[in-house]
C-alpha cells in the first residue's frame, strides 16, 4: 500500500486491539497534532511499549492476524521450527508470560496434521514434571492451532553447545534432568520421539563453573513417524530427526515408539555436549539419514576424547549401541548409572575427576536457593573461601525434585528469604514434609525484615533458622551442628 500516515498507523493498531482509545488520545496529546511524521509516531508507540518492533512490522505488513492467540498477545518472536513456530506472548489479563507455540499456516489448513498437532499438545499436557516444560493450554480457531507452555528465560541446548561443550561433571548434571523427564513419561507409557539438542531448554545458564542450570525437555511426540512406512511416504516428512528415529528403528527391526530409541538418541545429545560435535554425520539428504551405514559409521566417543573418565564414555556407548538389546532397555536404568558417576565426578572436587575403582575425596557441599545474582555470587564466594562445594539454584522447588532416598547432591541446603521472600519459607517447610528429604539438613536465612517468621518455620534437630545481621562464623556453626545431627 502507499506510504503510511500516521493517522493510518494508529488506527490500523487500534483495528488490531494494540491499542486502545486512552492510548490514542494520550499519543496525540503528547505529540500535539495527527499531522506528524509517521516515523516519529512509530518511535513514540515503541518507547510507550505499546507495541513491539514484531507487532510493528506485522502491522505495517498488513497482516490482518497473528496478534493474538486467544487471550495471549503475541510480543516477538523465539523460535522456529518445521512444525511451528515459538513466541514470547502475555495474557492480556493477568499479564502472565508464557511460550505460544503455533503450528506453521500451511500445517494448519491440513485438517490431519492440526488434529495431530492438537492431539499431541493435549498429550504433553498430561506431562506434569520439573524437568518437562509444562503445557497449559492447547486450542484452534479459523486462523491457527497453538500450544501454550511456560516461558522459559535462558537457551535451548543447541545454542549453549554453539559456545563451547560441556565439563563431564556438567554434562551429567545436565543429562540427569533430562533423563528424570524421559523416566517419569516413559512410566506413563509416553515416549519422545524428537529428542535432539534443539528440544532441550536450559533454564539458567551455568556461571563461573558453577552448576546452576536446569533442562526441560519439550515437544514430545510432536514428530512421530512409523519405521515401516514407505520410501515416498519418509520423502514427504520435513523433520530430520523424525527421519532419523525411522531409520535407526528400520535397521534395526524394532517397532515404532521403542523406548530405546529415545535412549540412542539421548546417547547421541551426551556425546554432542561432552565434544561439541554432533555423534552422526549431519546432512539433509534422507538417502543418506536413511542409510544403516550412517550409525555404523559413528565415531566412538572413546576415540574422539580419549581422556574422557571412561565411566563417563561408558555412558555413552552403552546407550548408542546399535543393537537395541544392548543399551540401556529403560530411562531408570540410564538415571542410576548417570547418577552414580555424576556423584564420583563431583566427589572428585575443585574439578578433578575421581579414577573408577578409587574413593574420592569427601568434600561438604551446600544448595544454596537465591534467584538474585549478586546475593548468589556472595554466599557462592563466602562458602567456597571456607572449603564448600556450592550449587546454587534460582527455583525454590528444585531442591525438593532432586533429593530422592537414594541421591542426594548436598549435604545441606540453603534457602534465603532475601531475594525470595515468604517462598523461601514455604520452601524450607516443604522441604522438610516430603519423606524423601524431611531428613536433609536446611538452613534457612532470614532478612531483618523476616525476622519473625522464625516462629513459622519447621525446625528440628538438622533444621534451622538465622537471622540478619548474618554472621559467616554464626552460619558455619550452625551448618555444623546440622550435619552432625544427620549422622
Amino acid at each position: 500500500m502507499p506510504e503510511w500516515t500516521a493517522e493510518q498507523i494508529a488506527q490500523t493498531a487500534f483495528d488490531r486491539d494494540l491499542i486502545d482509545e486512552r492510548h490514542l488520545r494520550e499519543l496525540w496529546g503528547e505529540l500535539g497534532s495527527q499531522e506528524v511524521d509517521p516515523a516519529q509516531f512509530q518511535q513514540l508507540l515503541l518507547r510507550r511499549e505499546l507495541v513491539t518492533n514484531y507487532q510493528l512490522k506485522r502491522l505495517l505488513r498488513g497482516d490482518r492476524y497473528g496478534y493474538f492467540y486467544g487471550p495471549y498477545k503475541i510480543l516477538y518472536k523465539v523460535g522456529a521450527g518445521t512444525f511451528a513456530r515459538v513466541y514470547r506472548a502475555v495474557h492480556r489479563e493477568t499479564g502472565q508470560v508464557r511460550a505460544v507455540k503455533v503450528l506453521r499456516a500451511e500445517l494448519h489448513i491440513d485438517k490431519e496434521k492440526r488434529e495431530a498437532f492438537i492431539r499431541e499438545g493435549e498429550m504433553g499436557r498430561s506431562l506434569k514434571h520439573p524437568n518437562i516444560v509444562p503445557i497449559y493450554e492447547v486450542d484452534s480457531d479459523a486462523h491457527g492451532s497453538w500450544i501454550v507452555m511456560e516461558f522459559i528465560e535462558g537457551r535451548n541446548l543447541r545454542e549453549f553447545l554453539k559456545s563451547r561443550p560441556l565439563e563431564p561433571q556438567e554434562a551429567t548434571r545436565l543429562s540427569i534432568d533430562i533423563c528424570r523427564g524421559l523416566d517419569y513419561a516413559f512410566q506413563r507409557g509416553v515416549s519422545h520421539r524428537d529428542l535432539k539438542t534443539s528440544n532441550v531448554l536450559i533454564s539458567v545458564v551455568a556461571r563461573q563453573g558453577d552448576s546452576v542450570g536446569q533442562a526441560k525437555l519439550l515437544d514430545f511426540g510432536l514428530a512421530g513417524a512409523d519405521p515401516a512406512a514407505s520410501d515416498d511416504e519418509l520423502e514427504k516428512i520435513e523433520n530430520p530427526r523424525t527421519v532419523d528415529y525411522a531409520a535407526l528403528e528400520r535397521s534395526t527391526g524394532v517397532r515404532k515408539d521403542d523406548s530405546r530409541s529415545d535412549i540412542f538418541f539421548f546417547g547421541c545429545m551426551l556425546y554432542h555436549m561432552l565434544s561439541g560435535k554432533p555423534a552422526l554425520e549431519e546432512t539433509r539428504d534422507r538417502f543418506s539419514r536413511m542409510s544403516k551405514q550412517r550409525f555404523d559409521d559413528m565415531v566412538p566417543l572413546t576415540q574422539v576424547m580419549p581422556d574422557l573418565p571412561k565411566d563417563v564414555a561408558a555412558i555413552v556407548t552403552k546407550a548408542t549401541k546399535l543393537d537395541p538389546e544392548q543399551r540401556y532397555q529403560t530411562p531408570a536404568e540410564l538415571l542410576g548409572d548417570l547418577i552414580a558417576v555424576h556423584e564420583r565426578l563431583v566427589g572428585g572436587g575443585n574439578g578433578a575427576y575421581a579414577e573408577l575403582g578409587k574413593p574420592a575425596a569427601r568434600q561438604r557441599s551446600l544448595m544454596i536457593v537465591e534467584p538474585n545474582s549478586q546475593n548468589q555470587d556472595a554466599l557462592r564466594a563466602h562458602f567456597k573461601q571456607r572449603g564448600f562445594r556450592v550449587l546454587v539454584t534460582a527455583d525454590a522447588e528444585r531442591p525438593g525434585n532432586l533429593f530422592t532416598d537414594t541421591h542426594q547432591p548436598a549435604d545441606c541446603v540453603i534457602f534465603s528469604s532475601l531475594s525470595l521472600g515468604e517462598a523461601a519459607l514455604q520452601a524450607f517447610n516443604d522441604f522438610g514434609d516430603q519423606p524423601a528429604t524431611h531428613s536433609v539438613p536446611a538452613l534457612l536465612l532470614l532478612s531483618a525484615k523476616h525476622a519473625d517468621w522464625a516462629s513459622r518455620a519447621k525446625t528440628s534437630e538438622h533444621r534451622a533458622t538465622v537471622q540478619s545481621p548474618l554472621k559467616m562464623k554464626r552460619i558455619l556453626e550452625l551448618l555444623d551442628r546440622l550435619t552432625s545431627a544427620k549422622t
